[in-house]
């Protein structure tokens, strides 16, 4: 199983970090052992900052399409990620330490990949920090869809059944600290969750 995940795909969250949008899909991999369902999330333990990414993971099937989706957080050590991105050398630390790869309880989903940014099923993720709504945005505002990124995908990358992707966060990133609560959900556009994370820092 792999994780792919793809970076810059909400335009304000290229702009809040002073990226570009880019005209295709930019992917990195995060290895399997980086996942965690559930429990807290490190921050005191590990050597860095710890910033949260809300998004939304797709689990795809043999053909590349959608079996189920859940919440996700990808998170990233941004100082690390940032020093060696001026040095020009590959960001691994910044993105695959313990425990990067946070998923949510998945919810079956037998649509195309279409159906994740269609304005009618109003899709829509959402971060909590301590009770304060930090990241929020529907599917439908995202500007490298996720059937671009499959489709880039399967140029070049061996997707097998059961990989995750990761589809890209919206702007309002922010770095977490102990004892911080995070809530993050999944849901649709009646107010029913999908899917949903319920955690602390320690």
């Amino acid at each position: 199983m792999a994780l792919w995940c793809t970076i810059r795909t909400f335009a304000k969250h290229a702009a809040e970090l002073g990226n570009e949008q880019p005209a295709k899909p930019i992917f990195f991999v995060k290895p399997n052992n980086c996942l965690i369902r559930s429990g807290p999330i490190s921050v005191s333990t590990h050597p860095g900052e710890v910033h949260h990414e809300v998004e939304c993971v797709v689990r795809l099937n043999q053909f590349a399409q959608p079996e189920a989706i859940a919440v996700g957080l990808d998170l990233t050590d941004r100082l690390t990620q940032g020093e060696l991105r001026s040095e020009q050398l590959p960001w691994t630390k910044g993105k695959c330490f313990r425990g990067s790869a946070y998923v949510g309880g998945f919810t079956e989903w037998n649509h195309p990949l279409e159906s994740l940014i269609d304005e009618a099923r109003g899709l829509k993720l959402n971060l909590w920090v301590n009770g304060r709504l930090v990241q929020s945005a529907p599917l439908s505002d995202m500007t490298i869809t996720p059937s671009a990124q499959v489709e880039d995908l399967l140029t070049w990358a061996p997707i097998s059944a059961g990989d995750y992707l990761f589809t890209g966060t919206p702007d309002g990133v922010g770095q977490l600290y102990s004892k911080d609560l995070v809530c993050a959900t999944l849901e649709a556009n009646d107010g029913t969750i999908l899917s949903s994370i319920e955690t602390h820092c320690c």
